[in-house]
């Protein structure tokens, strides 16, 4: 990949789009250090970092939520509304069609997506604002102002924030190098885990020289989890098809051999998501609402990050949404359908419903692997990084989540870096 790296910046046109996305990352950087006017920093932190699920959160984003920045949201917003607007896209016969229209449905569908982002920013941002009132500095001004206006101000600028936020993407996708919402991620991550390890070196110079095996060993057992999702992440199933010979006039199509490549973990991080998400939701909303009730008291005890309980239940819900989303984006009778118009047919088996069937069979026992792959990713790091970080952040730094969207993007993006160049070479060739 490094190599990759240092051939694409002695080609002035890619080495340009580098410099572009770099640029705008380190906007986004800032963004996320610039402090919200009207928020106690200090009592914001300490209020964030007693929370499990929002530490996730904040890890995501390098640590903007914990430090009240204005860029706090993140493009957490529009990743949800991405899940919501694709799951309802199964459910609503309306949206289906759209999703059919090509380009112009696609585009539909973005709007709507950015809509629903909107919504849920306000949502999060009024959330956080009645959750940490307390926190809000009604001496902002020079002079006593009423909390709610504090709040409204506040809530504008988080709203503005993640807006912001995913523009940046929008702009890193079109003019740079990568998908710009998945390098955000990808550098929110990288700089929390940065300030986990720089603050287990600084505890060592400190006297703390216990921290010096911890942090040899959690590097050590980092490069084999990584290692091991580089190995799962690029590994496929490849089932060949053979297409007929056909004679149209004079000329003679078709007679070759592909093969059709099924990813073992095709679903990515959506089943992780989807699973922690799902328990997480209930614990936001009683923190919310009901913040001081037995019932908060008990589902954070027992269902909270971390528990032994909430482990179980990630492994069985990971399962679960592994086939649930195979089925939404793997569709055996499409693909049997196309194989079949275009003349191929996989070796033994017969075209049509014997295709169909013996394609949903074998992606059922690769999301087999799949699902397990992710149950394991999702509960073994967490568990291993727990008891070597012994709480010093680096479990925040390092989530499942984290681990997967780091190998994942890392490579996707030398895999176009790769494609450019070769485009341009091709390009050179033919000139």
């Amino acid at each position: 990949m490094f190599k990759t790296i240092v051939n694409a910046f002695k080609v002035k046109e890619i080495r340009n789009k580098i410099l572009l996305t770099l640029a705008l990352l380190l906007v986004y950087r800032v963004g996320c250090w610039l402090p919200v006017p009207g928020i106690m920093l200090k009592s914001f932190s300490e209020a964030v970092g007693g929370q499990d699920f929002l530490t996730l959160i904040s890890s995501i984003s390098g640590g903007a939520l914990s430090q009240g920045a204005i860029l706090s949201l993140g493009i957490s917003p529009y990743i949800s509304a991405s899940i919501i607007i694709q799951l309802l896209t199964i459910a609503i016969p309306a949206l289906e069609r759209l999703s059919k229209q090509g380009e112009d449905g696609k585009q539909k569908i973005g709007f709507i997506t950015k809509i629903c982002a909107l919504v849920l920013a306000i949502a999060q941002a009024v959330a956080i604002v009645v959750t940490y009132n307390n926190c809000l500095n009604t001496q902002m001004f020079g002079f006593d102002t009423p909390v709610w206006v504090v709040g409204i101000l506040v809530t504008i600028i988080l709203v503005a924030g993640a807006m912001f936020t995913y523009w940046l993407g929008e702009k890193i996708t079109e003019l740079g190098i990568g998908n710009g919402l998945s390098l955000l991620i990808f550098v929110g991550i990288l700089s929390s885990a940065g300030s986990a390890i720089l603050s287990n070196i600084q505890g060592i110079f400190s006297g703390a020289y216990s921290n010096i095996i911890n942090l040899v060993v959690f590097l050590i057992a980092l490069i084999l989890i990584f290692g091991f999702i580089v190995f799962m992440d690029l590994a496929e199933r490849k089932i060949p098809v053979q297409y007929a010979k056909q004679i149209k006039g004079r000329k003679m199509y078709g007679g070759q051999s592909t093969f059709i490549p099924i990813r073992v973990n095709s679903t990515g991080v959506m089943p992780i998501i989807f699973a922690m998400s799902l328990l997480t939701f209930p614990q936001l909303i009683m923190s919310i609402f009901w913040p001081t009730s037995g019932a908060y008291a008990w589902y954070a005890t027992w269902l909270g990050a971390g528990s032994w309980v909430y482990i179980v239940l990630v492994g069985l819900l990971i399962l679960f949404f592994a086939y649930f989303w195979t089925q939404v984006t793997f569709n055996p009778d499409d693909i049997s359908r196309n194989i079949q118009q275009n003349g191929g047919f996989i070796p033994g088996i017969r075209p049509g419903k014997p295709t169909a069937e013996y394609l949903k069979k074998i992606s059922n026992r690769i999301t087999l692997f799949g699902a397990i792959f992710l149950a394991i990713i999702a509960i073994i790091p967490s568990l291993v990084f727990k008891g070597i970080g012994n709480g010093s952040g680096l479990v925040n730094a390092f989530s499942a989540t984290g681990l997967l969207i780091v190998v994942s993007v890392a490579i996707e993006i030398n895999k176009q870096l790769e494609a450019q160049m070769l485009m341009r070479n091709y390009k050179g060739f033919l000139k």
